[in-house]
């Protein structure tokens, strides 16, 4: 997918995003057997043990307890604060500046869960993740088409779920640092969210010879 323009990336809503989430969002993007299907997939893909980042964190992480460490980088203060998984909380617009503050090589896994559709500055977030990341550690990004659609970005909302799947592949092959994109997808029989996954791991970081 070639680079989209910047006007791709406008909200409808271009207020601060510190303004929205000054209102605890306690809508849920996935329901609970969409849910059950991200949790299953993080425990299948993370490694056990070490430090994970849920990115765009809110209530609730997915996040399996072999994880040893959970660090949050998100906005909405009261979701943070109930998220028990969290031993570590950072509130940050990563929209006004996608700086993570953490030290190079400090992670050993990522997540982001239904919340990428809202990143204003993808590449340069997923850019961050892997410059964070130890070589060899998964970012795992989950999506529905669930969203606050006044936040969501122009290129988002207005795509089909298959588009949302080349997006985000877009995002790990522009921002660098990552290897093969892999996918899963999770389609419900009946009425429910389908769910998909995308995520790639991150590549030795090269020097100059």
């Amino acid at each position: 997918m070639r680079s989209l323009p910047p006007e791709f990336f406008r909200r409808q809503d271009e207020r601060p995003d510190e303004l929205f989430y000054a209102v605890p969002r306690a809508a849920s993007h996935l329901d609970a057997a969409a849910d059950r299907v991200v949790a299953a997939w993080y425990e299948d893909l993370l490694p056990a043990g070490g430090r994970m980042l849920d990115l765009l964190a809110g209530a609730v992480s997915h996040l399996p307890a072999c994880c040893a460490e959970v660090v949050g980088v998100g906005l909405d203060a009261e979701a943070l604060a109930r998220n028990g998984r969290l031993g570590e909380r950072h509130r940050l617009d990563l929209n006004r500046h996608p700086v993570l503050p953490f030290p190079d090589r400090s992670l050993d896994g990522a997540v982001c869960t239904v919340s990428v559709q809202y990143l204003t500055r993808p590449v340069e977030v997923f850019a961050e993740v892997a410059r964070c990341l130890t070589p060899g550690a998964p970012f795992l990004v989950a999506f529905s088409n669930r969203m606050f659609p006044t936040k969501a970005v122009l290129c988002w909302r207005v795509s089909d779920d298959a588009a949302h799947g080349r997006l985000v592949h877009s995002y790990f092959a522009a921002a660098g640092g990552f290897g093969q994109v892999e996918a899963r997808s999770f389609l419900p029989d009946a009425d429910g969210d389908p769910v998909y996954l995308l995520w790639a791991v991150a590549r030795p970081a090269t020097t100059a010879g």
